[in-house]
This record gives C-alpha cells, structure tokens and sequence, in this order.
C-alpha cells in the first residue's frame, strides 16, 4: 500500500518553529508532486504547500507564504515543510500526499492519491 509516514509535529510556542518529515512507503517519491495540508479543529482541511517532483514548481497558500518552506530529497524519498514564525492559528493536523499530476497553485485535496495519516501541531504559550 502505497502511504506516507509523517513525524517532527508537537508542541511549540508562538514564534517558534518545527521542521515535519513525510517518508514515502512502498513507492519512488520522485515520481509524484507532493502537497502538505492541514485541518485545524472543527475547520475543513486546506492546502499549506506543494512542490513539484524536480522542486521546480513550489506554491504556498497565502497566510504561510514566507514563513513555511517546502522541500524535497528523492535520495531519501522524503518531503518537508519547515514552518517559522508560527502562530496559534497554524495549530492543526498536518499531512502530506502525492499527486501522480502538477503542483498547482489551488493545492487542491482531490488532485492527491496517496496521504499520509498527518502529525499534530500545536501553538501554544
């Protein structure tokens, strides 16, 4: 079965930061766009971040954008998004998955084949 294992969410107070790691599972990641979403409590799940297979193409959804930084290593068949400056309201579940398509800037779920189960952030002092 093709997934995702995510790590690197807690606990953290606003301003600080969190690297989060999505390792791909039974499947090449350099053959898939990769997108992170998130759902906070009681929202919709959103688009944060997606990058294409050869890092090219990066798009942010607009209230991340300058804080969040998304990555790739098709060597380790691992994807990251590194998020700064963080605030109460990025706090959420977040996950990543794989697009056999394009990272567009809709970072839209229903492009998205494969998720992972997502790792917990909290902002909080």
């Amino acid at each position: 079965q093709l997934t995702f294992v995510e790590s690197g969410g807690g606990l953290v107070q606003p301003g600080g930061s969190l690297k989060l790691s999505c390792v791909a599972s039974a499947f090449n990641l350099k053959d898939y766009a990769i997108g992170w979403f998130r759902q906070g409590p009681g929202m919709e799940r959103e688009g944060v971040a997606c990058i294409s297979e050869l890092s090219s193409i990066t798009h942010y959804k607009m209230s991340v954008k300058g804080r969040f930084f998304i990555s790739r290593d098709n060597a380790k068949n691992t994807a990251y998004l590194e998020m700064d400056s963080l605030n109460p309201e990025d706090t959420a579940v977040y996950s990543c998955a794989a697009n056999v398509g394009f990272c567009t800037g809709d970072i839209d779920e229903s492009d998205y084949e494969y998720w992972g189960q997502g790792t917990p952030v909290t902002v909080s002092s």
